[in-house]
């Protein structure tokens, strides 16, 4: 399975979900002073992942001429979900709790959108299988800093 993914997007790949697993160490089990930079850190690198992954989908639709239009419809979503989980944070309201828990469950739930990308032929099934791996990854640990976020913060 993880043979039929070319090694450069592989290893990039994989090594994308280190800097989220240090922030969620050292969220956990760093000083308490950590903690706040760790989950601010966490939540912009999850968002601006999830704003990445819409800009490959327009990108793919782009490549073809003949794309159907929902995929420019659901390519500009991550962005603009995106975006609205970072108001709560400039309006003084809870924050990053809720948002994370937004982003985390968005980004598990995003390779759906590259199975109908399959589907289509506009996108091979080695990236689907790759985008399982590292939304579910991306994903688990984003929902983890969430849980961290809700249980610690006022």
């Amino acid at each position: 399975m993880l043979n039929d993914i070319p090694m450069a997007p592989r290893f990039l790949g994989l090594a994308g979900l280190f800097p989220p697993l240090l922030l969620t160490l050292g969220a956990l089990f760093g000083p308490p002073e950590w903690q706040w930079s760790a989950l601010a850190i966490a939540y912009a690198y999850a968002a601006l992942i999830f704003s990445f992954l819409g800009g490959v989908w327009w990108g793919l639709a782009v490549m073809h001429k003949d794309a159907q239009g929902w995929i420019y419809g659901v390519a500009v979503l991550p962005s603009l979900i995106a975006l609205a989980t970072y108001i709560p944070w400039i309006l003084g309201w809870s924050w990053p709790g809720p948002s994370m828990l937004v982003l985390g469950l968005c980004i598990i739930a995003s390779p759906l959108v590259d199975k109908r990308l399959v589907a289509a032929g506009l996108e091979s099934a080695w990236m689907l299988t790759l985008r399982w791996i590292l939304s579910l990854g991306l994903g688990f640990l984003t929902l983890t800093l969430s849980a961290i976020a809700l249980v610690s913060t006022p």
